[in-house]
């Protein structure tokens, strides 16, 4: 009879879980590989959310530091800043690209390859609550010229 209640409880945890949790999906996610001796690195992804939440963190367990990140000119400058968090309209695909927002990887141990994957989990807020979301990031090569590059951050 223990077995059932504590199944039971259990159950109902996880269905109360899912009554506040937002059906989240992420999509395309992906990581820039680094050159050797590149401290840095970022990832990025579409995320989309059947409620209002917010991207409030993410970490990685092969990634010491881990922060959410944005890019933006301000004035004839582009600037990239830690943000607290990023707004994750209901029913609408966020993009995490370069040259806006990304997830920064920092205070790498060992150059991230073209090919291997990294880890990520990303905290969701909706509805004053959090959930987590597991991830897997494939790491692409650099793309020559042009877009963000992280080396000097």
């Amino acid at each position: 009879m223990k077995m059932k209640v504590s199944m039971l409880a259990a159950l109902g945890v996880l269905a109360m879980q899912s009554a506040w949790a937002a059906n989240v999906s992420v999509t395309d996610v992906w990581a820039r590989a680094t050159m050797p001796g590149q401290k840095v690195s970022g990832a990025y992804m579409q995320i989309a959310s059947d409620a209002d939440a917010r991207l409030v963190a993410a970490s990685s367990p092969v990634v010491p530091r881990v922060e959410v990140h944005e890019m933006k000119m301000d004035g004839d400058v582009m600037r990239m800043r830690e943000v607290k968090a990023i707004e994750l309209p209901r029913g609408k695909t966020v993009s995490l690209a370069p040259g806006g927002y990304h997830i920064m990887l920092m205070n790498l141990a060992k150059p991230i390859a073209a090919g291997d994957v990294i880890p990520l989990t990303l905290v969701i807020e909706s509805d004053g609550k959090r959930q987590t979301v597991e991830v897997k990031a494939e790491a692409r090569a650099p793309m020559g010229g042009g877009a963000m590059q992280h080396n000097a951050h």
